[in-house]
């Protein structure tokens, strides 16, 4: 199936039926321009010779008239009940006529008659003669036809070649670009046609992209270390604050507080900014990172957020999961989901169960409609009990993680009750 999608094979199938439609087209026509002209050719030839032997039968009645090629009688309009009982009603003209020869087989007749003076001429020629010759013509024109077919075939083969040569070879160079890793000017190697063309905006493609890939790499470089190096003097400067020996215990749970956002906001970066090489040039690996160790760590640094509601956070682990990815990775998609759990439980239970293969985070919250469920996770899509801030990117940046490293991740409602149960599935 998937030859037939392929350009060379429709060329050489269009070439081929053009050729064959063409040659069977003309052969109908030159059967039936043959047939045409040889039915008038007959007709006259027939008319004029049975008005001719009209015309000596009545300069001289007792001579017979010379009949070779063909079968003729004269008659009088009295003796005309002689002619045979299908002739006899026949006005001037040529005749049509299927009767049983003497061989006791169906005949073709054609049969010129002239009435004139009083004399009746009729002269007969048996068309069925020719039946052999037009079988032989027909069966020379289907195979005429069949070569014409097979020539063209063989001819669009040749050609698609001829053709599409220009096309494979951008296309070798293209993939040998790929695996070379370094674009090179393509144009150069083409003739000035439409597949140079081509060339030519591949490679003001090439050019552009190149430029864009470039900016990027060197914004994330520069994202990489202004935004990390702030980071790295909150970190320290709230690690120096926390060993102070005066500080009271609200300042200390405030320093903590920093110190988590901190983190967080260091674990983001790093994920974000290896999701932007990754997405370029595949996952990176070699890390391994326990979940639920990381589920813990998340449901510390999110207790802050549940400002006074009353609701309960427990972590249950009724497995062990190992991932091969970084721990920012994790901890970037299981922040998103257990923060999306508080944040949308008035009160209640947020319940993270570590499962086999698997992480679970339940909680008692509004819900979602199992048709709003996909959607949550496109860029920009917020929940109808959304409040407060956010930009409705959270789950479409945890759906790019997954996606990198084979993840899974759903969202679906909480069949025995109000809530929902968020899922990333590691197998």
């Amino acid at each position: 199936m998937r030859s037939r999608r392929k350009l060379r094979f429709r060329l050489i199938v269009t070439f081929t039926l053009f050729g064959f439609g063409l040659s069977a087209l003309f052969a109908f026509a030159a059967l039936n321009i043959r047939a045409r002209v040889e039915e008038q050719l007959i007709n006259s030839a027939m008319q004029d010779e049975v008005d001719s032997i009209n015309e000596k039968v009545l300069a001289n009645p007792n001579e017979a008239p010379p009949i070779e090629i063909v079968k003729g009688a004269t008659f009088s309009d009295r003796t005309i009940y002689k002619a045979p009982l299908a002739w006899q009603s026949l006005d001037t003209g040529v005749h049509d006529i299927y009767e049983v020869g003497k061989d006791g087989k169906n005949h073709h007749y054609k049969v010129a008659v002239r009435r004139k003076g009083g004399i009746i001429n009729f002269l007969q020629f048996d068309v069925s003669r020719d039946e052999l010759g037009k079988r032989q013509l027909l069966t020379s024109v289907i195979a005429a036809v069949f070569l014409f077919g097979l020539m063209s075939l063989v001819l669009g083969v040749w050609l698609s070649s001829r053709v599409l040569r220009p096309v494979t070879d951008l296309a070798r160079r293209l993939r040998d670009f790929r695996r070379v890793g370094k674009a090179e000017a393509l144009a150069p190697h083409f003739a000035d046609d439409e597949v140079g063309e081509l060339a030519v905006a591949l490679d003001e493609y090439a050019m552009r992209l190149t430029s864009v890939v470039e900016r990027d790499r060197e914004f994330n470089s520069d994202v990489s270390h202004e935004l990390r190096t702030p980071l790295a003097v909150i970190a320290s400067t709230t690690e120096l604050l926390q060993g102070s020996p005066d500080l009271t215990d609200k300042l200390r749970e405030r320093l903590k507080r920093i110190e988590r956002a901190s983190r967080q906001a260091t674990e983001l970066i790093e994920a974000l900014l290896l999701l932007s090489r990754a997405e370029r040039r595949g996952p990176t690996r070699g890390e391994t990172t326990d979940v639920a160790k990381v589920a813990a760590d998340v449901i510390e640094s999110q207790r802050p957020q549940m400002g006074g509601k009353p609701i309960e956070i427990e972590l249950i682990a009724d497995g062990s999961v190992t991932v091969n990815a970084p721990a920012s990775v994790v901890s970037v998609a299981l922040t998103n989901l257990i923060g999306n759990a508080i944040k949308y439980t008035m009160e209640g239970m947020v319940t993270v169960r570590v499962l086999e293969g698997r992480i679970d985070v339940i909680d008692t919250g509004p819900g979602i409609k199992p048709e709003d469920a996909e959607k949550l996770f496109q860029r920009g899509i917020r929940g109808e009990s959304a409040t407060g801030g956010g930009a409705g990117l959270g789950l479409a940046i945890v759906r790019r993680l997954c996606e990198l490293y084979g993840w899974d991740v759903s969202l679906r409602p909480r069949p025995e009750m109000a809530g929902a149960i968020s899922t990333i599935d590691f197998r």
